[in-house]
Order: structure tokens, then sequence, then C-alpha cells
């Protein structure tokens, strides 16, 4: 009988520490986590210019100029299907997604968007989604 109660205790003794690791496991991936979303928000500020750093911070989206044809393109915080190209007038055309691979936050895929459109806008394109948008 008192081996049994020493295996009952033990199991429990197991599960709770079990449990304790995986609380444990699951508040550092919750801090890494916000610790990558803060890294990569600061990192992305760093290479907007001052007039994209305070619309994003105004309107959480920032415009840049294509690399080939001097289209304007607005690139919305997120990371799908959130980049606009702009008629002349300021209109949306249509949408474009693309995304640099890995499972990377939303300025980390924003910022890609960004240096992608303005060094190499045709190669961007050349991979990325197309969808119109109605009037």
């Amino acid at each position: 009988m008192s081996q049994q109660i020493l295996l009952s205790v033990g199991s429990f003794g197991l599960a709770l520490i079990g449990m304790l690791l995986l609380s444990a496991l699951l508040l550092v991936v919750a801090w890494s986590g916000s610790f990558a979303r803060a890294r990569a928000l600061s990192l992305l500020e760093e290479w907007l210019s001052p007039e994209q750093r305070a619309c994003y911070e105004r309107f959480r989206y920032f415009d840049v100029i294509g690399s080939d044809t001097g289209t304007r393109y607005r690139v919305h915080h997120g990371t799908q299907t959130n980049i606009e190209e702009l008629s002349h007038s300021g209109q949306r055309v249509c949408k474009w997604c693309f995304v640099p691979e890995g499972n990377l936050v939303a300025a980390d895929v924003m910022l890609a968007q960004k240096i992608a459109l303005e060094t190499n806008e045709r190669g961007a394109l050349s991979v990325a989604h197309r969808s119109f948008v109605s009037r």
C-alpha cells in the first residue's frame, strides 16, 4: 500500500514538474516573440525616412517609390496582401502580395518589401500575387 502511495505521489510530482516546465517554456516563447516584434519594429523605423516614419506612426503605413517604374506603393502594416499600388492621383490601382521566406513578424516583412520595391521592383513584382480592387 505504501508503495502505491509513493508511486501516486511520484507520478503527481512528475506531472507537476512537467506542467511547471511547460509554463516556463511558454513564458519564454511569449517573451521572445514580444522581443522579436519590438526589435523588428525598431529596425524598420531605422530604415524609414523621416516622412515615412511619421506616416507609419500616424497611419500604420508608409509609401515607397518603385526603383524601375517610379510607381508609388503604399505598404500597410501586415504580412499578406498589404501593398497597394497607387495611381498618379493617389487612387488604388491594385494590391500586391509578396513575402520573404520564413516565419517573420510584420515589421520584418514590411522592411523586406520596402527594400525589394526600392531596389528591384520588377523582380519583386514578378513573384508577387496581384489582386484588383473594386472601385
